[in-house]
């Protein structure tokens, strides 16, 4: 499911001749160079650890190596263990994408999904012989591996087609005749979606199958989605599940409930009833009681989601986290039932609590976070062994994601996986910098980026470039975290600075609603307050202040633009330019008018236009560079045409960079990541003015 974020996000090289003259060069490239600092070429040695999974014993864990294959440029991983003496084991060949290691209750066997055979299929591998087998042959690919108790079957989704719609039959075709495709007919409200494309008839539906192989036996069959993880009852007769049976569930597409359903009888059974979020339910280990998380819908752009409890009936229904406001992000049982570890986002950071039935709860894991890669923002993941043993992806601001593990109040960092790729790089050094918004005294937290070698430039007086780099979402958070495309920048010179304005998450509900109905607004004055807080505290050249945002980010960049000229020049990446046509184009149009306006957009007409940076367009006259993917559907770009042809009618100096065949989340080729920071530090640099001395 959707965060309640859009995490708004454009490019094609060369965009001109002149660029391609003028290209970004790595030191390394150059003859008789060895680079020190991070090179473009770098994203194809770096990795990160995902999808974890540990022990019961607490010593041994399972994960994901992600790395960036440059013969595909694409992102793959296979499976690695690493256990608590930091000993480093391949589980996978490394071949292909291997993923979702699950272990069996007794751990002797570990469930995977492989794309091996061509297709993602389960597989299995038995980790006392170290045999591995393909389990299934499916059409469609599999996920939300859940053993069954007893470690017998494995249940899991996938969807299942249906009968595509089809209103007219064309009669008269020869037998051999090559006519035009035929029409699609469409009445569905979602038809596509960002990453996918156009999407097809059927759903989502939940199997069971044999650990020993042999067929799948489909247990739904209800025409909706059962999509997310799935949890066993004790006596492994049932599996909980939450979906969105609704008959407007295309309207109301967030509402789902938690269901259980009868392996035997098939008999399904709904367990919530409210409107809102209720969704990854998990069976405790007594088998009495269910955790989940959920919110009441309140048509607002943010929720706290929080920690619940229920009897395995249903019954006794209540949060754990009423009085907590922070979003609660993902539960894990402890072994005794009486507590339940959860992970939270608190100002930019993540920790792992371990929240009591009754009681206050207190932090035992902190510093996760580091899946993001390309830029800083706060993805992590947890497990908890049964001697309670917290495994986690460890975030340090130079580095992406580690395995580390929490044991009795003490974190030992098992892997050490860019030591390669970085150890003899001088990356930017990352420091809180807190600050109160011009508009209304709130306090805004950022962080600044040194480039390398920055105190020996500063002690000779160099004034220094600086880049305003915007997070998406807008109801996400950035944190001190690793980002490549941060990170790259700080390697050509610049001061870096990101921050989180108001909208941001992890900074309670508050916070995050102040963007409701206005966004953007107030947080083009917090973010403006961040820029000058920098300036007060280090020496940057007035004359060379830069902006980019991608996303939610692409947003508020457009919006400086046609509210200040303080910038020199801006990247304006995958934005929303004209909320009005952006509301009836993206895919998930249904959300953003229901949670972030009052109205529909033709009912205020004048509101949603108060807030598009199209209507300041007349006022801007910063160079100003649009970058989109050309796949896009989450910030399609018309979006990015739409500001780029009024920038050419106002003779401002503009160009669009298109990324061919790329969706929303740009970064998921590394090659397309690498094009859109060349593409930014080309830019910027054009319009650099040569930086003064004191």
């Amino acid at each position: 499911m959707l965060k309640k974020s859009m995490c708004i996000a454009l490019v094609i090289a060369p965009i001109t001749q002149s660029m391609a003259e003028v290209p970004i060069e790595s030191a390394s490239t150059q003859p008789g160079n060895v680079a020190t600092t991070l090179q473009l070429e770098d994203i194809f040695s770096l990795e990160y650890a995902s999808n974890l999974e540990i022990n019961n014993k607490g010593d041994e864990v399972y994960f994901v190596r992600n790395y960036m294959d440059i013969l595909t440029d694409k992102k793959l991983g296979n499976i690695w263990k690493v256990d608590s003496k930091q000993n480093l084991t391949p589980v996978t060949n490394g071949l292909h994408s291997d993923y979702s290691p699950t272990l069996s209750p007794d751990n002797s066997k570990l469930a995977y999904i492989s794309t091996a055979s061509g297709s993602a299929q389960i597989h299995m591998r038995w980790l006392d012989t170290g045999v591995n087998g393909q389990m299934s042959h499916f059409s469609h690919a599999p996920s939300n591996l859940s053993w069954s108790p007893d470690g017998k079957s494995l249940a899991f989704t996938r969807f299942v087609n249906s009968k595509p719609k089809s209103v007219v039959t064309l009669p008269g075709k020869p037998a051999n005749a090559k006519w035009a495709k035929p029409a699609v007919y469409i009445d569905d409200m979602y038809y596509r979606f960002d990453g996918a494309g156009m999407t097809k008839a059927g759903n989502s539906q939940i199997f069971v199958m044999s650990a020993e192989g042999g067929a799948a036996r489909q247990l739904t069959h209800a025409p909706y989605d059962h999509n997310g993880p799935l949890s066993w009852t004790h006596d492994g007769q049932q599996i909980i599940y939450a979906s969105n049976t609704r008959a407007d569930s295309e309207l109301e597409w967030t509402d789902t409930n938690i269901y259980s359903v009868n392996i035997s009888s098939l008999e399904t059974t709904e367990l919530t009833t409210r409107k809102g979020p209720d969704k990854h339910p998990i069976v405790s280990p007594n088998g009495k009681m269910i955790a989940y998380l959920g919110a009441d819908q309140h048509y607002k752009n943010y929720e706290n989601t929080q920690l619940y409890v229920m009897n395995i009936d249903g019954s006794d229904k209540r949060s754990l986290t009423a009085d907590f406001d922070r979003s609660v992000n993902s539960i894990q049982w402890a072994d005794n039932s009486k507590a339940v570890y959860m992970s939270y986002h608190d100002k930019g950071e993540t920790y792992v609590a371990y929240k009591p039935l009754t009681g206050k709860q207190r932090i035992v894991a902190k510093n996760l976070g580091g899946l993001a890669f390309g830029r800083p923002y706060t993805g992590s993941e947890f497990d908890v062994a049964t001697n309670g043993t917290i495994a986690f992806t460890y975030s340090d601001p130079q580095r992406p994601a580690d395995i580390s593990i929490s044991k009795k109040g003490r974190t030992t960092q098992l892997t050490h996986l860019n030591s390669d790729a970085l150890d003899h790089k001088t990356l930017g050094t990352v420091e809180e910098l807190n600050v109160k918004s011009s508009f209304d005294d709130r306090d805004i937290q950022a962080w600044v980026v040194y480039p390398p070698n920055y105190q020996a430039e500063k002690a000779a007086g160099k004034k220094f470039p600086l880049i305003l780099e915007i997070h998406g979402g807008p109801v996400t958070n950035y944190g001190p975290h690793f980002s490549a495309e941060i990170q790259l920048m700080a390697a050509q010179g610049y001061v870096v600075v990101y921050a989180n304005p108001r909208g941001s998450d992890s900074y309670g509900k508050e916070f995050a609603q102040t963007i409701y109905n206005n966004y953007p607004s107030q947080d083009y004055d917090d973010l403006m307050s961040v820029v000058d807080g920098v300036i007060a505290k280090e020496p940057i050249d007035p004359q060379a202040l830069f902006v980019t945002g991608g996303s939610g980010g692409g947003v508020l960049t457009a919006w400086i633009v046609g509210h200040t000229d303080r910038f020199k020049a801006a990247v304006v990446a995958k934005p929303v330019i004209n909320w009005f046509s952006f509301s009836l184009t993206t895919d998930i149009y249904t959300f953003v008018i229901k949670n972030w306006f009052d109205k529909m957009p033709w009912e205020d007409s004048e509101h949603y236009m108060k807030l598009s940076p199209i209507s300041y367009v007349g006022n801007v006259t910063t160079p100003t560079m649009l970058l989109t993917g050309e796949a896009d559907k989450r910030t399609p770009i018309a979006e990015t045409e739409q500001f780029y042809q009024a920038l050419k009618l106002q003779d401002v100096d503009t160009a669009m960079v298109r990324i061919p065949d790329a969706p929303h989340g740009i970064y998921k080729r590394p090659s397309n990541l690498m094009s859109k920071v060349a593409h930014i530090l080309w830019w910027f640099e054009k319009y650099q003015q040569p930086s003064e001395t004191k």
